[in-house]
């Protein structure tokens, strides 16, 4: 049933990205931004796994983004912290331009949980995460960015998913 649910809602954002991609491509040419970044900013758990002890989480997040060359996809680095733990990410993304120096990005890693059990604003155990975001350069070198970050069964003891938003100001380098 998860698998169904993922693969449902991946290939319902996908279309999503890909028709602005296309749309934007037959009204003019739209740079994104390519740049490589750190930021830091807030993560705000919106889930609770009903078992106690694993309520929503506000906390904080560093992000990090290494843009492919000549690709469009990034190789992205997550931590988000709060609670009683912390929740890492490695993930990969599809970035698509959508304004000059703006893209979305969508894409898919793995939440590693530093203390499976205590709560962070992703949820207590290791998942699969889903992603999708917004990215930013608001002025020479700063990256403005904001994502929603869904752990599929992310919670011990329960088959519930968790969900968390980030939003940051980060570093181009």
């Amino acid at each position: 049933m998860k698998l169904t649910k993922l693969a449902a809602s991946a290939l319902a954002v996908a279309s999503i990205i890909l028709s602005a991609g296309v749309a934007s491509a037959q009204t003019a040419v739209t740079n994104g931004t390519n740049g490589n970044y750190i930021g830091a900013g807030v993560a705000v758990g919106a889930t609770s796994g009903g078992q106690g002890n694993d309520e929503a989480q506000i906390g904080g997040n560093i992000q990090g983004r290494y843009a492919v060359p000549n690709a469009p996809v990034s190789l992205r680095g997550s931590v988000l912290y709060g609670g009683d733990a912390a929740a890492i990410m490695p993930i990969v993304t599809y970035d698509a331009p959508i304004a000059k120096n703006t893209n979305v990005y969508f894409g898919g890693g793995y939440s590693f949980v530093t203390d499976e059990g205590q709560k962070t604003p992703l949820g207590n155990q290791n998942s699969p995460v889903v992603t999708l975001g917004i990215e930013s350069e608001v002025s020479k070198n700063v990256i403005a960015y904001g994502d929603t970050k869904w752990g599929i069964d992310a919670y011990r003891n329960s088959d519930a998913d968790a969900v968390s938003f980030q939003a940051g100001l980060g570093y181009r380098f």
